[in-house]
């Protein structure tokens, strides 16, 4: 092994030694790891134009893409710290030192950081040079112990062997230790939510008239396949017998719920989509639930809103806020803390155990996940996380429509041809939705019923196809009359418009 190939060997193993140990002591005292405190800094200092690219580009496995680069990142820094290590040790020490710094930093001023989040980092890169020591500074056989062509190989190989089976050991171990506290935590939200209040306005059912075509996306999202956008690297896993809602700011009388309280609660069920800001044109970043909560206006109206807060802020539980006008959860629109969705308690990556749900405005700006905070002020006053990355504080959510079947580019024959999909105007409702073959006529579709103006709505075209290449457009008119617009915009700042389309070759 050639001496380069001794120090960058050196370098990775220590790498992985430090960041075993940091993520073992993260686990004992519930704090994120480096990676992850790294990783939750960067997302909190990503430009909107790099978060646009990303969901773009990797859609909701944007949160692994970005752990892994940081990993190859670290990888490579550690493999040429180790060759520079290799001739002169006290590059290891500044090098370590270095990574120690930017780690604390990273993890002690991120948006949700806690009092111990130091300490992983730290450690870590203590256990990382001192894995260095043991490959890089063990005294050699018949020479002194600076030179390299005196260096012992036999002993390097031995230390790096075990050196991996440290940090493999130490991997194990905190991974046993998380997954024991998640144990604990899914057990104790289990027992708190054996069985959920019945919501005295429960939702109506969703009829077979809701649903238009085989293909289409159901009606109602299933919880495992329901997007997931937002900052956290790690989901919290929060345990619901410790948490607490703090209603504060400029009201009467601040409140405090507990999960149980909030259980005790009158409940209403009702059928909403959401949607995220990100979502493109003919996008899949949306979804329809049954969504059981307290309504917010009934908490509002307990702690005494005064006249002049206009704004509801919100915080979760790994520091993330959002704010939105106080009128819209005062205007009637069935604004929640929701618990449960589709008949079953909030999942962890959705949100347990409580979210906000604000019917006809942007996740961005509503959609708390791990809800811990609301807190009444003014418009002017307080900005939430996305604001000022350049979104828009207005958000309502836009008009859209989106083809579902047949799917870009499917070969099909001539003849009927079933075109269908999903149109949404939150808090609306949809009137009409048309369809356009080629430069042809705009021609109506078959609507499915409609639960709620709250969620989006099916619609149905039967085409007679003719053969050759095609083009189909569709656009949709909300209840207010508006249709929506053709200009084509990206989602920033304020979400996507435009007229979804797609081209097809029709085989005779």
């Amino acid at each position: 092994m050639s001496p380069r190939r001794q120090g960058a060997l050196a370098g990775v193993l220590s790498l992985a030694v430090s960041m075993a140990f940091a993520s073992l002591i993260a686990a004992v005292i519930n704090v994120d790891g480096p990676i992850i405190a790294v990783g939750n800094r960067f997302i909190d200092s990503t430009p909107k134009w790099l978060k646009i690219f990303a969901i773009d580009t990797f859609g909701t496995n944007d949160k692994p893409v970005l752990l892994a680069g940081i990993a190859i990142v670290l990888i490579i820094a550690a493999a040429a710290l180790g060759i520079s290590a290799r001739r002169r040790f006290s590059a290891a020490i500044l090098g370590t030192i270095a990574l120690a710094v930017i780690g604390t930093i990273a993890a002690t001023t991120r948006t949700g950081s806690k009092a111990g989040d130091w300490v992983p980092p730290v450690l870590g890169a203590l256990a990382g040079l001192g894995a260095f020591w043991v490959l890089l500074r063990r005294p050699v056989v018949g020479g002194p112990a600076e030179s390299p062509a005196a260096f012992d190989r036999r002993r390097f190989l031995s230390g790096a062997g075990a050196l991996a089976v440290t940090s493999v050991g130490l991997s194990l171990v905190s991974s046993g230790v998380n997954r024991s506290r998640n144990k604990t935590v899914a057990a104790r939200r289990t027992t708190a939510t054996q069985t959920l209040p019945t919501p005295k306005s429960p939702a109506p059912a969703i009829a077979e008239t809701a649903t238009v075509k085989e293909g289409i996306e159901p009606f109602l999202t299933p919880m495992a396949d329901f997007y997931r956008i937002d900052t956290a690297l790690s989901t919290p896993q929060i345990d619901a017998s410790t948490w607490k809602l703090t209603v504060k700011g400029m009201v009467d009388k601040p409140l405090t719920l507990t999960y149980a309280d909030l259980l005790a609660r009158p409940m209403i069920e009702r059928v909403i989509t959401i949607s995220c800001v990100s979502n493109e044109v003919g996008g899949d970043l949306i979804g329809t639930a049954r969504w059981l909560g307290v309504p917010l206006a009934d908490v509002l109206k307990d702690v005494g809103v005064h006249p002049d807060a206009t704004q509801l802020a919100s915080k979760s539980e790994d520091g993330w806020t959002c704010g939105f006008p106080t009128k819209l959860a005062l205007d009637g629109r069935d604004a929640l803390i929701a618990i449960a969705m589709n008949g079953d308690p909030l999942s962890a990556k959705h949100g347990f155990p409580a979210r906000l749900i604000v019917p006809g405005i942007y996740g961005y700006v509503s959609a708390t996940k791990w809800l811990t905070e609301i807190t009444m002020t003014t418009l002017e006053a307080f900005d939430g996380y996305w604001i000022p990355r350049g979104w828009s504080k207005d958000a309502p959510v836009k008009t859209q429509s989106r083809i579902d079947v047949p799917k870009r580019g499917q070969p099909v024959k001539a003849g009927k041809v079933a075109v269908a999909g999903v149109a949404w105007a939150m808090h609306r409702g949809i009137k009409m939705v048309e369809v356009q073959i080629d430069d042809g006529p705009w021609m109506p579709t078959k609507l499915a019923d409609e639960p709620s103006v709250d969620a989006w709505r099916q619609w149905l075209y039967e085409w007679d196809a003719t053969p050759g290449r095609h083009r189909i457009t569709v656009r949709a008119t909300d209840a207010t009359g508006a249709t929506q617009t053709s200009e084509l915009a990206r989602p920033d700042p304020d979400g996507a418009t435009g007229w979804h389309n797609i081209s097809l070759n029709v085989s005779a």
